[in-house]
């Protein structure tokens, strides 16, 4: 007998398991599809319960503590048993396909470099530092609706520069489809 078993401890979670365990076992069987593997986990729910000894007596409600482990077993063997698919030796290495919109990253420097440079730093600030346009119109002297007002404008030309010198063509949901680099 397992350490910590006493007699009103079998007659505690004997009554206990007589009164849930048919329900149990429809649960697990519910969630699994496979009586077997319900009963393996209903059997491995028995044993932890067998396992707190007079622990398990002093449990308000037995019928929670046991769906919560069932509950917990069930999502450790689901985890564990997650499905693999076996690859074929031969299969070809994916292509390195890089987001049209984060290629376009590459023209950039280059068309930053022809805005202004109050365009230049609101943008290097609070679009690519990421400092706050609080901050920003703090270092400015600027009242923060005239930050985000200068902020926007410059994202404005910038949109506009990269759209005309980088040949920028969006497709029907206005996203980046294609670009000629420079």
């Amino acid at each position: 007998m397992p350490q910590g078993l006493t007699g009103s401890t079998t007659n505690c979670l004997g009554s206990a398991w007589t009164a849930h365990e048919p329900e149990l076992r429809g649960w697990l069987r519910h969630r699994l599809g496979n009586s077997a593997e319900a009963d393996d986990l209903l059997q491995d729910l028995f044993l932890k319960a067998l396992r707190q000894g007079e622990r398990f007596c002093s449990v308000r409600n037995a019928r929670a503590w046991l769906f919560e482990v069932a509950r917990n077993t069930l999502a450790d063997k689901l985890r564990v048993a997650r499905v693999s698919v076996e690859l074929l030796d031969d299969l070809a290495a994916p292509l390195d396909e890089t987001d049209t919109v984060d290629a376009l990253t590459a023209c950039l420097p280059r068309v930053l470099s022809e805005l202004s440079r109050e365009d230049r730093e609101a943008i290097t600030l609070c679009d690519l530092q990421g400092m706050a346009q609080a901050d920003y119109a703090k270092v400015k002297g600027l009242g923060l609706s005239a930050a985000k007002s200068r902020l926007q404008r410059a994202r404005q030309r910038l949109k506009q520069r990269m759209t005309q010198g980088c040949q920028v063509q969006l497709d029907a949901a206005g996203r980046v489809s294609d670009f000629v680099p420079r």
